[in-house]
């Protein structure tokens, strides 16, 4: 890469490498790291965040824990919703264009443009926080776990937040297999956070893997959520999350600041925005739930608020679409099924077929060719509106609703698989 290449033109390099094939294994990026002089061992204090759901949302809140504690904290996770620079958090703030391009350089002079995008992108992070100096860094697992890029790391602790069925085409059609793929971050002599967010039959096979790794296993039960203080985040899945990331916290000697997490909020997770622009509706809530273990979880907070919104939703073809109406159409007054701007979303007028297929489904299906155009559908109905199913959606929800930063190739990034290491949204 030339000195004085551009973000947009790091984007224009980076972005077909979503092209690239999957290679399981670590070597290669351990390779690149040790041309690069080991920068994953200038991160301070590693947590490493895996699980089927509630990754993102752990991490966010294991990072402010770790600096009410008066610790200097980065993060990395994954995907971001518009901007790639989300993914990289140093001291509370996105990575700057400047910052990235930069470790983007060294990256690819050290032979990182051989790399899959997310094997690239794990290594820019990795460099451009050990930069920073940090006291703590989370880094959050992109998909799985054994063979995830980020797993070349050496974490002070390990979490995996709990385990459900998602990615079976990748990760194997079995809890049991999901678990192992999970475990594969477990380390000798480290804690091992088993988190509650998962199905339950998953537990002791987490367990049993710690053991095996010479890990140090430690669960977190009931009584450890219900000692939750105040969240900021809503849902009783986000008090399952707290009470992992307070394990995990705990586990690296830091002194609980438990105010802390009344502040913590994560964007796309149960996001309520100003509908101002939209009139008629008094709130609009932007989730990612894009699995069936997901879509259960935003209806028990829904059930929880009393409130029946009416619900746009796109999703992605290669989910459990079925699973996902059956759990959400129970409980919202309307469905509106879109679109997001990539081909692998299901066609809405299908999405709309399933939903209305669904047990207790309502009365009001329909379907609209973009989400601009389902939001004036569900205007229509007075009620909070509900943006889920898809990562995606929420990012163009995001861009259309609050101006959020995105990043001008995402709208014209040719439609394939999803980028080796991470979920399909």
């Amino acid at each position: 890469m030339e000195a004085d290449v551009t973000y947009a033109e790091l984007l224009a390099r980076l972005l077909p490498a979503r092209r690239f094939g999957v290679v399981l294994g670590l070597d290669r990026v351990r390779a690149l790291l040790d041309r690069l002089g080991a920068p994953d061992r200038r991160l301070g204090a590693i947590v490493h965040v895996g699980g089927t759901n509630g990754k993102g949302s752990t991490v966010a809140m294991i990072a402010a824990l770790a600096a009410a504690a008066g610790q200097r904290v980065a993060s990395f996770t994954s995907p971001h919703l518009s901007c790639l620079r989300e993914r990289i958090v140093i001291d509370g703030a996105m990575i700057g264009e400047a910052e990235i391009v930069a470790a983007a350089e060294r990256v690819a002079g050290a032979g990182g443009d051989e790399l899959t995008f997310f094997e690239q992108i794990t290594a820019i992070a990795v460099l451009a926080i050990a930069g920073a100096g940090v006291d703590v860094t989370v880094l959050e697992v992109g998909l799985g776990g054994r063979l995830d890029a980020t797993n070349v790391v050496d974490p002070a602790v390990a979490v995996v937040t709990g385990v459900a069925l998602d990615h079976q085409a990748i990760l194997g059609d079995t809890i049991a297999r999901i678990a192992g793929e999970k475990a594969g971050i477990w380390k000798p002599g480290r804690p091992a956070i088993i988190g509650a967010s998962g199905v339950a039959e998953a537990v002791p096979l987490l367990v049993e893997a710690a053991r095996a790794a010479g890990a140090e296993p430690r669960i977190v039960d009931a009584a450890a959520v219900a000692a939750v203080p105040a969240l900021g985040l809503a849902g009783e899945h986000q008090r399952r999350n707290a009470a992992a990331a307070i394990a995990a916290v705990r586990a690296l000697g830091l002194p609980i600041v438990a105010s802390a997490l009344a502040s913590v909020k994560h964007p796309g997770r149960f996001e309520v925005i100003d509908p101002t622009g939209v009139p008629g509706v008094p709130r609009i809530i932007l989730d990612g739930a894009h699995n069936p273990h997901g879509a259960a979880a935003l209806a028990e907070t829904l059930r929880a608020s009393g409130e029946r919104p009416a619900l746009i939703a796109a999703v992605s073809a290669d989910k459990d679409v079925a699973a996902i109406a059956a759990a959400l159409a129970p409980v919202v007054r309307a469905v509106v099924a879109t679109r997001y701007r990539q081909d692998r979303a299901m066609p809405p007028p299908e999405l709309a077929a399933v939903f209305a297929a669904a047990a207790g489904a309502p009365a009001a299906v329909a379907a609209a060719p973009d989400l601009a155009a389902a939001i004036a559908v569900a205007a229509v109905y007075g009620a909070p509106i509900v943006i889920a199913g898809s990562l995606f959606l929420v990012g163009e929800a995001r861009t259309l609703l609050l101006g959020a930063p995105t990043d001008p190739m995402l709208v014209t990034d040719p439609a394939g698989p999803p980028a080796p290491g991470e979920s399909s949204r």
